[in-house]
């Protein structure tokens, strides 16, 4: 097994992808709320402050668990509502939660899980992914994505792999960070 090899085995989806997803419905599911929407948003900001903060403890297994930063956990929920929702993430995810309409506050709160998960996720694989690259010597990183390119280029669009395959090549660190969603698509296509 070579260090690529090695690489990708951690990186698989369902080692990173489908592993955090499944701590994510955990977190979801072992959430206690008081009530199933939020009438006002002093009740929707703590709903999603204290779901941040379990999601959080529950994927990353903190021990101890850390506890609720209000301001903080506020601001980082609002980036993700907008990465959601759009440039009134905030409010429109309010009005969701308030109506009950696409799911109401439970899809809001699933949502915003989602996309906390895949920030994890992300961050997971970048850092493995870093930790391997900089530690290879120019020779190494040029036979890697050679080996790479042999291994799994006919899973990648012709169109990065035609002449000799020079833009993954140039970007070869961003196609190991697509490896875990390439990987899970080719598996879902055999299903």
């Amino acid at each position: 097994m070579t260090q690529l090899d090695r690489l990708l085995e951690s990186i698989d989806p369902d080692r990173t992808l489908s592993d955090v997803a499944a701590r994510t419905d955990d977190a979801i599911n072992s959430f206690h709320m008081n009530r199933g929407s939020a009438k006002k948003w002093e009740e929707f900001m703590g709903c999603l402050i204290g779901l941040f903060c379990h999601v959080e403890n529950t994927v990353l297994a903190l021990d101890p668990p850390r506890s609720v930063n209000p301001e903080i956990d506020w601001g980082r929920c609002s980036r993700l509502l907008m990465e959601e929702y759009g440039k009134s993430g905030e409010k429109t995810a309010f009005e969701l939660a308030r109506t009950g309409v696409e799911g109401g506050l439970y899809g809001v709160m699933k949502a915003l899980a989602r996309r906390l998960a895949a920030q994890y996720v992300k961050n997971e694989i970048s850092a493995r992914i870093s930790y391997y690259w900089d530690a290879l010597t120019v020779d190494e990183k040029v036979a890697a994505s050679a080996e790479y390119l042999e291994k799994y280029g006919h899973l990648l669009p012709s169109e990065i792999t035609e002449g000799s395959a020079a833009r993954v090549r140039a970007n070869f660190t961003k196609v190991l960070e697509e490896h875990p969603r390439l990987i899970q698509r080719t598996r879902q296509v055999g299903r």
